[in-house]
C-alpha cells in the first residue's frame, strides 16, 4: 500500500473565488470613495465656517474701524488738550531755571554763575594765580568746581533745544573742560606743596613720608622715599578709621631712588574723552496708518456728508475742517479704500512738534536708536567706550621727583627752591634676559568704593595720553578679591588707570512694571539679569527705593532713599555702575525689540497720562507684535494691594490705533483679534478710559502735570518697550 493522503484540517481557510475577491475589492473601493467624499464635505464645511468666521470678524472690524474713524477727530482734539501737560511741565522748568538764576544773582554768595562767561573766566583766572596751595583748601575749593561742572552739565542736558543755542552749548562744554584742567592743575600744585614738606610727615617706623586724605570726592595717598631703604618697597595706606585704602609695590630699581609716589583717586572721571552734546533736535517720523472702509460705509458717509452737518462741527472750526477733509476722502471714487491723510499728517506734525519742544539733550541718544551702526575698527587693546564705561572714578598713579627738603643749619631752616613745578619721574619696565619680571614691574592695589556696583570682575584700562584712549596692554598678574572689594595687579610703568564695566550688563531687562500707589505717586520696577530696582515717583521727584541682587540687598546707600529729579537720578545711577539707560549705540551691543520710534514715544506719553490710576507691565507678546505695534499689560489699580495675574489685560498700540486683545499672557499663540465687547480707539488714553471706573478717571483728571512729565521721562530714558 502506498502512503495515506493527509486529510485537510476542518479549520482550514476556504479559498476565495474570483467573484468574491472582486466583490471585496469593489466594497473597499466604495468605502474609500465614501470616506474621501465625507472628508471633502467636512473640509468644505470647515472652510466655509472659516470663511464665514473671517467674514464676520472682517465686518466686525470694519464696523469698529468706521466707528473709530467717526470719532477720530474728537479723540485727537481731546488728546491734544491732555498733552498740554508736557508743555506746561516744560514751561514750569523754564521758569524754575530763570528763578534759580535770579536767586543766585541776588544771593551774592561769591560763587560765579558758570553760564556767564565773564564771571566764570574771572573765577578761574583768580584761582589759577592764587599761591595758597594747601591741600585741604584745594580740596574744599575743588568741591565747588565739581558743583559748577555738574550745574553746567545739568543745564545742557535738561534744557530743551529751542531754549539753548548750539553756540551756548559749545561755550558750556569749553568751560567744563577748562574747569576740569584747572582742578587737576591745582591738585598737582597742592601735591608739590606737600612734597616740599615731606620730612615733616615722616612716619616713625620707616622714616618715610605717608599722607592719606580721604574726602567725599577724592582719596589722596602720598608716599616719599626719604630713607631710601630697599626693604621698604611696598606700602599699603589706611585712612583715619584704619580702613584700607590703596597701595603699591615699587620695582627694585626705584627702591633706592629719590622719588615720591602719589595715588590720587578722583571719584569722578575727568580723563575719558569728553562726550559732546547733540546740537540738533531729533527727527521723528511715523508712517501713516491705512484704514480700510467697506464701500457701503463709504456711500453712507458720503450721503451723510452731503445731507447733514459734520459730526464734529460742534467741537471747533479746526476739527470741522479736519472732518470735511476726511469725508471728502471717503467720497473719492478713485479707490475703494481710504486713507485719512490730512488727519494723520496733522496729528504727526503736532506730535513731533510737541516732542521737539519738550525733549532735552539728555534723551536724544535714546531717541536716536540705531539698529546697525558701523564704527571705525579700533586698534588692538583699545577699549570701546561705546560698550564699556568707567566706574568708580580715576586712579592717577604717579612716580614723582622728590623736591629738595628743608635742612636745619645753625638754627636756620634752609631749603633749595626750584621753579620746576611737580616733576614726573619717568619709568618703563624693560626686562633683560633671564631677569625676573616681578622685580621690575610696578604693583598697585586698588580699593573699590562702597558707592559703586561691579556685577562682574571689571576690565582694567590705562590711559594713553597720545591716543586719547583707554588701553588694556602693559597690565598683568591681576588678582581679584571682589568680596573684600580689592584688586591687585602689575604694570610696566606708572599709569593713570580706571576700572571698566560693560555698559549693557543689565540690558535687555527681564521684566518691568509701573504701578500707581496714589494720586501723583507710583513705583517703577525693573528686573535685570543681575538686580531688581524699585524707583518711587512722587510728583516731579524720583527716589531709588531699593536695589537688590542675589548676594546683597544693601547697595548704593549714598543715593538710595534720596529724592531727586529724574535726570539727576539717571546720572547718579550711571556713575554708580547701575546703567539701565540705553544710548544711541546700545543696539550694537544689545538684542533690541525694535519698534517704530514715534509709536513707542507716543505710548510712553499716554501711559504717563493715566499712570496715577492704571498699572502697566511687560508682556511676552511684545516680541511677536511686529515693529509697528507695542503690546503690554495694563489694569486699573487704585489700592495698595498687589496685582493678581487675573486683573491684567493685554493692550496693543501702534501710536494711532489702540485695542484690547482677546488673548491673555497664558495663550499659546499670538493673535491681533480684538477682545469681545471692546472697540478700536485712535489713542491709548481713550481705550484706557473705556476700561476705567469713575473713581479712576477722577484720579486721572486730577493728576499733576509734573508727575505726568516725570513718569514719561523715566519711561523714555529706560525704553522698556524695546529693551525688554
Amino acid at each position: 500500500m502506498g502512503p495515506k493522503k493527509k486529510k485537510k484540517s476542518a479549520g482550514g481557510k476556504k479559498k476565495l473565488s474570483k467573484a468574491e475577491r472582486l466583490r471585496l475589492l469593489r466594497e473597499e473601493e466604495e468605502r474609500r470613495l465614501l470616506e474621501e467624499e465625507q472628508a471633502r464635505i467636512r473640509a468644505e464645511l470647515e472652510e466655509a465656517a472659516r470663511i464665514e468666521k473671517e467674514r464676520i470678524e472682517r465686518e466686525k472690524t470694519e464696523r469698529l474701524e468706521a466707528k473709530d474713524q467717526e470719532r477720530r477727530g474728537i479723540e485727537f482734539s481731546e488728546l491734544n488738550v491732555l498733552e498740554e501737560s508736557f508743555l506746561s511741565a516744560s514751561q514750569w522748568k523754564m521758569k524754575n531755571r530763570a528763578l534759580a538764576k535770579w536767586e543766585h544773582y541776588t544771593g551774592c554768595d561769591g560763587s560765579p554763575d558758570p553760564m556767564v562767561v565773564q564771571e566764570i573766566n574771572t573765577f578761574m583766572s583768580l584761582w589759577r594765580e592764587e599761591t595758597n596751595n594747601d591741600i585741604h583748601d584745594v580740596i574744599e575749593k575743588g568741591s565747588r568746581i565739581l558743583q559748577l561742572i555738574d550745574k553746567l552739565e545739568l543745564c545742557i542736558l535738561d534744557t530743551p533745544f529751542h531754549e539753548l543755542s548750539p553756540e551756548d552749548v559749545n561755550q558750556y562744554q569749553n568751560t567744563i573742560l577748562q574747569l576740569q584742567d584747572l582742578l587737576h592743575h591745582k591738585y598737582n600744585e597742592a601735591t608739590e606743596q606737600l612734597l616740599k614738606q615731606a620730612s615733616s610727615y615722616a612716619e616713625s617706623e620707616s622714616g618715610n613720608m605717608e599722607v592719606v586724605i580721604k574726602k567725599k570726592n577724592i582719596t589722596l595717598c602720598v608716599w616719599a622715599n626719604l630713607k631710601k631703604n630697599p626693604r621698604f618697597r611696598s606700602q599699603r595706606f589706611y585712612d583715619e578709621q584704619k580702613e584700607p585704602c590703596n597701595g603699591f609695590e615699587l620695582p627694585k630699581p626705584l627702591a633706592i631712588c629719590d622719588i615720591a609716589v602719589r595715588i590720587l583717586h578722583t571719584h569722578y572721571d575727568h580723563v575719558s574723552p569728553f562726550q559732546t552734546f547733540p546740537t540738533e533736535p531729533p527727527k521723528l517720523e511715523m508712517p501713516m496708518r491705512k484704514t480700510v472702509i467697506p464701500v457701503s460705509s463709504v456711500d453712507k458717509k458720503s450721503k451723510r456728508a452731503q445731507t447733514s452737518p459734520s459730526v464734529l462741527s460742534s467741537k471747533s472750526d479746526h476739527t470741522a475742517n479736519r472732518s470735511r477733509s476726511v469725508s471728502t476722502t471717503f467720497a473719492s471714487e478713485e479707490v475703494k479704500t481710504s486713507v485719512s491723510v490730512t488727519e494723520n499728517t496733522e496729528f504727526t506734525i503736532k506730535k513731533s512738534s510737541t516732542l521737539v519742544r519738550t525733549v532735552s539733550r539728555a534723551h536724544v541718544s535714546a531717541l536716536q536708536m540705531v539698529s546697525i551702526f558701523e564704527l571705525e575698527p579700533l586698534e588692538e587693546f583699545v577699549v570701546d567706550l561705546h560698550q564699556f564705561m568707567s566706574v568708580g572714578g580715576i586712579y592717577h598713579f604717579n612716580a614723582l621727583k622728590l623736591p629738595p627738603q628743608a635742612k636745619q643749619v645753625k638754627g636756620w631752616t634752609m631749603v633749595q627752591v626750584l621753579d620746576t613745578g611737580l616733576e614726573v619721574c619717568p619709568y618703563t619696565a624693560v626686562c633683560e634676559e633671564n631677569e625676573d619680571p616681578s622685580l621690575i614691574t610696578v604693583g598697585i592695589t586698588i580699593q573699590l568704593l562702597d558707592s559703586v556696583i561691579f556685577f562682574e570682575e571689571p576690565l582694567i584700562g590705562r590711559w594713553n595720553p597720545h591716543g586719547k584712549c583707554w588701553r588694556t596692554d602693559d597690565i598683568g598678574e591681576v588678582v581679584y578679591n571682589m568680596k573684600e572689594k580689592e584688586i591687585s595687579f602689575k604694570m610696566n610703568g606708572f599709569f593713570t588707570i580706571t576700572l571698566l564695566q560693560d555698559a549693557h550688563l543689565n540690558m535687555p531687562y527681564q521684566s518691568w512694571e509701573l504701578r500707581p500707589t496714589g494720586l501723583d505717586e507710583a513705583v517703577f520696577t525693573i528686573l535685570t539679569t543681575f538686580a531688581e530696582l524699585q524707583i518711587e515717583i512722587k510728583v516731579n521727584q524720583c527716589m531709588l527705593a531699593t536695589i537688590t541682587t542675589m548676594e546683597d540687598t544693601d547697595l548704593l546707600s549714598e543715593i538710595r532713599g534720596k529724592w531727586m529729579t529724574p535726570l539727576a537720578l539717571l546720572l547718579a545711577l550711571k556713575r554708580a555702575g547701575m546703567n539701565i539707560f540705553p544710548a544711541e549705540y546700545s543696539p550694537k551691543y544689545v538684542s533690541v525689540n525694535k519698534k517704530l520710534l514715534l509709536a513707542e514715544v507716543t505710548t510712553y506719553q499716554q501711559m504717563a497720562l493715566v499712570a496715577s490710576a492704571f498699572a502697566f507691565s511687560w508682556s511676552k507678546w511684545n516680541l511677536e507684535s511686529g515693529d509697528d505695534n507695542v503690546v503690554f499689560k495694563a489694569c486699573e489699580h487704585l489700592t495698595q494691594e498687589p496685582i493678581t495675574d487675573g486683573e491684567w489685560a493685554l493692550y496693543m498700540f501702534s501710536g494711532q490705533r489702540a485695542q484690547r486683545l482677546e488673548i491673555t499672557e497664558e495663550s499659546q499663540v499670538f493673535s491681533k483679534n480684538i477682545a469681545e465687547d471692546t472697540e478700536f480707539h485712535s489713542t491709548l488714553y481713550h481705550l484706557i478710559r473705556d476700561a476705567s471706573s469713575e473713581e479712576g478717571m477722577e484720579r486721572v483728571n486730577h493728576t499733576h502735570y509734573l508727575f505726568i512729565d516725570a513718569v514719561y521721562h523715566l519711561l523714555l530714558a529706560t525704553k522698556v518697550l524695546t529693551y525688554s
